[in-house]
């Protein structure tokens, strides 16, 4: 069977901002239910939407001075600052909204236009420097190209109550004990808030400031999910609407590491590795081990040409090692080993039901999850060597760890684990009973099966439908129940 590959989408324009006052800076705690990072801290800020562009389109006369990207990224922050924090730019620095007018404006974005339009919003941008630009990874098909805006703040937030309100607390902190309390776990931050925080805090706030104004750091060093856990999204041939398979680095620069799951096959991706292990290396770390979850192709790449990149043992189970040729040495891991890296501990876990010999890893920062289950898109579970209820029993394992983080093997970080492990196991079970249900009703065809089970979803690739019926079909019988 053939899938046509998906390419990354391009990323949509977006921007947010440090405020700071003094050696501290403004972070703010998104709400539980909001989609994208519930209860991570965040600088204010948001996409560019169809209503900022129109607006900058009829007013070519805003921002002169900047260039188109930095034109829309600032009228999308000063909406957002309205919406999200109470604060816009006046004449003398900030201030805080009129309640009225931010209730239009939360109620209508349109109406931001229209007050800046008749002088009731103002657009004072001095003083806002643009202090980095980063771009989404091709995690996932929502992607953002972000300018980081910084300025002086000397008025507290307006935070909202209610569904509109995306923040629920705030707080000022230096960068320093922002980190502190990432390490150890206590915080939750993006990937792009930890590097801004890496560079500000080398010097004093001021003249970090200074420094990265004048070449704002563009290029996504590391990208860490949790501390001690980075990611390295490699190009593959996978499933859509993935385009990249993770590969995880654990360990910190200058201690031991070990690089999970590197799939590079393409000139693209061995570049990729090639030059992250480069960085590893000049960071003062040794490679401990190569760590390979599972044995599908796009989770192992060309052990050949990564040899000779990079040398180290490779661990993995009895199952994945049998389909690997190198001359590395291995180690065969199973249920119940444990990991220590930088003095973080890692357990093994089974769950086979993808794939036969696949494991997963726990730790205090999360779970390297494999491919059980996935933010954006689905996991397949394949006919010939998958088990629907060893990975539904799986999942449920997965859910019952309580996991601050799941490190899935494809697309974004999962910032809530037990309600996505939900979702699956419900969908999963739902799904199960259906082919059931159309057995029941005298169905023998395969293709009838997968129709009448899949009624829900008459767009899905037909063969994937029947290939999932097909291991539905195969766990009821193990089940004896057909």
């Amino acid at each position: 069977m053939e899938v046509t590959r998906a390419e990354p989408r391009p990323p949509r324009p977006s921007a947010s901002v440090m405020l700071r006052r003094g050696e501290e800076i403004l972070v703010c705690h998104r709400v539980s239910s909001v989609p994208a990072f519930p209860d991570y801290w965040a600088f204010p800020g948001g996409g560019v939407s169809r209503v900022d562009q129109a607006a900058l389109d009829a007013h070519p006369e805003w921002f002169p001075h900047r260039d188109e990207d930095e034109r829309a990224a600032l009228v999308a922050l000063f909406r957002e600052m309205v919406e999200e924090v109470g604060i816009t730019p006046g004449s003398g620095g900030l201030e805080i909204v009129d309640d009225e007018l931010r209730t239009r404006i939360l109620n209508d974005k349109a109406a931001w236009r229209l007050a800046a339009e008749t002088g009731e919003i103002n657009l004072y941008d001095d003083g806002f420097f643009v202090i980095s630009e980063r771009t989404t990874p091709p995690l996932a098909p929502l992607r953002f190209r972000n300018h980081f805006f910084t300025m002086e703040c000397n008025v507290e937030p307006n935070l909202i109550d209610g569904e509109k309100g995306e923040f629920d607390a705030y707080r000022w902190a230096t960068p320093e004990q922002l980190l502190k309390e990432w390490c150890a776990n206590q915080i939750r931050l993006p990937p792009p808030l930890v590097m801004i925080l890496r560079e500000i805090s080398e010097d004093t706030i001021d003249a970090s400031i200074e420094r990265m104004t004048i070449s704002p750091p563009n290029q996504n060093t590391r990208i860490e999910f949790a501390p001690g856990v980075e990611c390295l999204p490699l190009p593959t041939a996978t499933l859509p609407p993935a385009t990249h398979t993770n590969c995880y680095i654990l360990g910190v620069p200058g201690g031991e590491r070990i690089i999970i799951d590197p799939a590079a096959k393409c000139d693209e991706g061995l570049i990729q590795l090639r030059e992250k292990v480069e960085q590893i290396l000049s960071d003062g770390s040794t490679i401990k081990a190569t760590i390979f979850t599972h044995r599908h192709a796009d989770h192992v790449g060309d052990l050949t040409a990564i040899s000779a990149i990079y040398q180290a043992p490779i661990w993995a189970t009895e199952e994945t090692l049998a389909s690997i040729s190198t001359d590395a040495s291995t180690l065969r891991m199973k249920e119940g080993d444990t990991i220590a890296v930088d003095g973080v501990q890692w357990s093994v876990i089974e769950t086979p039901g993808h794939c036969p010999g696949q494991i997963c890893l726990v730790s205090e920062a999360g779970i390297i999850s494999a491919d059980n289950v996935v933010q954006v898109g689905t996991i397949l579970v394949p006919s010939g060597e998958g088990d629907m209820t060893t990975y539904i029993e799986g999942l449920y394992r997965l859910r019952d760890l309580d996991a601050n983080l799941l490190f899935p093997g494809h697309g974004p970080v999962v910032t809530n684990p037990n309600k996505l492990l939900t979702h699956y196991i419900n969908h999963r079970e739902k799904r199960h009973e259906a082919v059931f249900s159309a057995w029941q009703s005298g169905l023998r065809e395969i293709e009838d099966l997968s129709h009448a089970a899949y009624a829900d979803t008459p767009d899905a690739h037909p063969l994937l439908k029947i290939d999932q019926t097909m291991s539905h079909v195969d766990a009821l019988r193990k089940e004896g129940r057909i």
